[in-house]
């Protein structure tokens, strides 16, 4: 076997994207909260950023939908972008798109449902025995502009384990039970559960506690922060013991038989509860349908995660990105971008004349050079994912209109790439300005990328949207007889005798996103 080595040129093309663009591209991606934070990030880190007032046009938007001016130019030939993170700049945006896949579903799921007029669930969640089934400082003036911006922002809430800390230290328990207390109260998950057993509690405890502590030390403090802490059920090892709290909790106010019947199913009859086995429960209990139903509406105010009721109070409130109103005059809709709401940005001039001073050392001037580079890049980045934004949402809005003078079950197949074309862009960029974004409309808030979906066609030849389908499908399943509720294969006959020839596979698919249960759940006795 003979091995060479040899020299040769091969001519070829590659595309390979600059840290610049990836940035830019992030910067599209993000929706309005996040953009905040971005923006305040950068004013406390570049010197060479600063706010400037309204009237320099900066990156706000009028209602009017005009695009505002670019703020604060300079000469760009002598300016430097910080490219030195060129690889991390890779790595933050794949992260970024993975955790904002994550959170589309969530987002179009939650939203759709509240457009469709179905009630949300609130912050905390309630018991649906159903779902138990499935799962078991500078001195100027700009500089104290700049700092009040950042004091401004609202301070985030304690974690669910620091606010029960903080309850812990104001419950009156003997002073032996304080330490294991906030060790047990340390691992309580974010929806409230306690899901680490003592034991191992205690073998990670710190060397100075472990000496003088026992389970049995443990469980006393494990009793108190079941009994003293809020929400009721916090600290709970499972459902049933979860549910029963509660339930506890609630008869420490006032005993009815309701209440009573509730706890006898709950404890021992959880099970049969979950799988709707009502005349199971009313055999071995002795109880009647109705108060078998009865009880069950007494748990229909209980939380299957009471941690989420303080855990959710660090959520940021949802914030819409852009409007879609209704003007009677032009009996059109017309759109503008929330985005009033950010800073008006400027490059420091100061700045941007020293970076040209011969006097002033090589070094500084790179730096300050630098800086003035990426301020005037970030400004860039805002002002172009605005104008990319507005005219993707306006292209939704003339393609969607049915949506908003209908509701969303007139929603169209509507795919990414029509919109690009449309629009002259790439279907990559279509698909970064709708990650996470939300549309204020008539119909309520909505996810931008709701309005992009597939669809199929009826049997008289009509486009129409997998969300029509899936609504027909409530329509089908609401109007049915809840003592004898459709199976998937009635139903599917039911949506081809209304034109959508839709197989059983598929609506037990739809039904699922739906967070409808099987007939057998849906299933009410008399």
């Amino acid at each position: 076997m003979r091995f060479d080595t040899s020299q040769s040129m091969r001519m070829g093309q590659q595309m390979k994207l600059a840290p610049r663009m990836i940035q830019s591209m992030e910067i599209l991606q993000m929706a309005l909260p996040q953009l905040e934070e971005r923006i305040e990030q950068e004013l406390e880190s570049n010197i060479a950023l600063e706010l400037g007032d309204a009237s320099d046009g900066g990156s706000g938007e009028a209602p009017n939908g005009a695009l505002g001016e670019e703020a604060g130019t300079s000469d760009s030939s002598e300016l430097s972008v910080d490219e030195s993170n060129a690889s991390d700049d890779f790595e933050r945006l794949s992260n970024l798109e993975e955790n904002y896949a994550e959170a589309f579903d969530n987002e179009y799921s939650s939203a759709s449902a509240s457009a469709s007029g179905e009630s949300t669930p609130a912050s905390t969640e309630r018991f649906d025995f159903s779902e138990l089934g499935t799962r078991a400082a500078a001195s100027t003036g700009e500089r104290d502009a700049k700092m009040d911006a950042m004091a401004n922002t609202a301070a985030r809430s304690g974690s669910l384990t620091d606010q029960l800390v903080e309850q812990w230290s104001f419950i009156d328990v003997r002073e032996e039970l304080r330490e294991p207390g906030k060790l047990v109260i340390e691992h309580i998950e974010d929806d409230g559960y306690l899901r680490t057993d003592l034991e191992t509690i205690l073998d990670h405890a710190p060397d100075e506690l472990k000496q003088d502590l026992t389970v049995e030390d443990l469980e006393r403090a494990l009793t108190a922060i079941q009994l003293f802490l809020e929400p009721a059920g916090v600290g709970a090892r499972d459902t049933r013991e979860c549910l029963l709290l509660q339930i506890d909790k609630l008869l420490e106010e006032g005993v009815t038989p309701m209440l009573i019947a509730a706890r006898e199913v709950i404890s021992d009859h959880l099970d049969d509860l979950a799988s709707n086995r009502i005349p199971k429960i009313v055999q071995k209990t002795g109880l009647s349908v109705d108060e078998v139903k009865h009880a069950v509406e007494a748990m229909k105010g209980l939380r299957l995660h009471p941690g989420k009721e303080l855990s959710n109070a660090t959520e940021p409130a949802l914030v819409p990105d852009a409007v879609v109103e209704y003007d009677e005059d032009a009996d059109d809709y017309r759109v503008y971008l929330t985005d009033a709401r950010l800073p008006t940005l400027r490059v420091n001039q100061e700045y941007a004349v020293m970076a040209k001073d011969k006097d002033l050392p090589k070094r500084d001037r790179d730096f300050i050079k630098t800086n003035l580079g990426n301020a005037q890049w970030l400004i860039e980045a805002v002002e172009q994912r605005k104008s990319t934004l507005l005219r993707v949402v306006k292209a939704v809005a003339a393609a969607q209109r049915a949506v908003f003078d209908e509701g969303p079950e007139a929603i169209k197949p509507l795919p990414m790439t029509q919109v690009a074309d449309q629009l002259g862009i790439h279907v990559a960029t279509v698909s970064r300005a709708v990650a996470g974004k939300h549309l204020l409309t008539p119909r309520g808030v909505m996810p931008l990328r709701m309005f992009f979906t597939g669809g199929t066609t009826t049997a008289e030849g009509e486009d129409v949207s997998w969300e029509r389908i899936k609504a027909a499908m409530r329509e089908v399943i609401d109007g049915e007889d809840k003592n004898k509720p459709l199976s998937d294969e009635a139903i599917s006959k039911a949506l081809k005798a209304k034109g959508f020839d839709i197989a059983r596979r598929t609506v037990a698919k739809y039904r699922d996103q739906l967070d409808i249960p099987m007939a057998r759940m849906r299933k009410q006795f008399a």
